[in-house]
Parts: C-alpha cells; sequence; structure tokens
C-alpha cells in the first residue's frame, strides 16, 4: 500500500524514526483541506506507542479536515544544514502516514495533556496540571492521537557518508 523508498541506502531504522519523533519538538502535520488544496500546519506534538499526539482548539481548519478525512501525513525534519559549495543539504527527516482521532473524552485529555506537559515542561508540572484542568472545565480543548501506519526516515547522501566515516554531523 505505501512505497518503498527509492533511496534505501538513506532509510533510517525505524527506531531512529521513533527516536527523532520523540526528541522533535514539532512537526507538521498535512491533512485534506478545504476545495482539496493540501493543508499543512506545524504542531509541538508528543509520541507515544505508535501514536503522534498534540492539542489543539475545538474548531478551525485542522480540525474540519481531520472530522472530513481521518487520513494524515506528519513530517519532522531533525537536521537540515545547507552545504552552499555542494549545493545541496545535509537532512534527517521523518515521516509519519496514519488515522487521525479526535479525542474529547476527559481521561484522553488529561492523558494526551499529560504526555505534552511532561515533554514541554517538565520541570512545572503543578502549572501545567492548573492548566489542564483549566482547559477542561472550560471545554476549550481537544486532542488529536494519530496512530502511524507507516513511519519511514531518510538522511542525505552527506549524513550518511559522515556516518560511514564517523565524522561528526
Amino acid at each position: 500500500m505505501f512505497r518503498e523508498m527509492r533511496r534505501k541506502a538513506q532509510q533510517l531504522s525505524q527506531e531512529e524514526c521513533v527516536e527523532i519523533l520523540n526528541n522533535a519538538t514539532s512537526g507538521v502535520l498535512a491533512v485534506y483541506g478545504d476545495d482539496g488544496y493540501p493543508y499543512t500546519v506545524p504542531v509541538s506534538h508528543a509520541y507515544e506507542d505508535g501514536k503522534i499526539v498534540f492539542h489543539c482548539a475545538k474548531e478551525g481548519h485542522k480540525i474540519d479536515a481531520i472530522r472530513r478525512n481521518e487520513k494524515v501525513s506528519f513530517c519532522v525534519v531533525a537536521q537540515d544544514e545547507v552545504m552552499p559549495k555542494e549545493r545541496t543539504t545535509a537532512f534527517i527527516s521523518v515521516i509519519a502516514f496514519g488515522r487521525a482521532r479526535i479525542v474529547d473524552d476527559e481521561a484522553g485529555l488529561r492523558h494526551i495533556a499529560g504526555l505534552i506537559g511532561e515533554k514541554f515542561s517538565a520541570d512545572y508540572p503543578e502549572e501545567c496540571q492548573k492548566e489542564t484542568d483549566s482547559v477542561i472545565a472550560a471545554n476549550r480543548m481537544y486532542c488529536v492521537e494519530i496512530t502511524i501506519d507507516h513511519l519511514t526516515g531518510k538522511c542525505g547522501r552527506q549524513v550518511l557518508f559522515r556516518r560511514k566515516n564517523n565524522t561528526s554531523e
């Protein structure tokens, strides 16, 4: 169903892809937007057990698109070093294809908010809990959970060369 990577030597392992998803602070969500136009939007995310999660407002382009079509993709660029002399970039990126589900039950909202709080504000657990309580009480938040169907990553030839020669990335 999903295409195989053409340049297999540059393909990252699944473990590397997961590590990148865990460490990245943001990625770009792609959905089927209005009038058939693709719509991409950066989101801060967390990763857990084959799922990418984030929180968002209860209305807007992103939520409308997910309601219309659950199939999405999510891209993280972990490295993008411009190499002007070589006319290329030394890049590392990951793309996930999956199905998005809007989470609106309190237990799910609390779980995902906790994952995001732990990732981005680990030193402020009380503040995160207060904000989560407030947002849930005001009924102002959805969370989205993307179940990954296909995950692939790729590094540029320059990164591959550096890895083979044990030089710094």
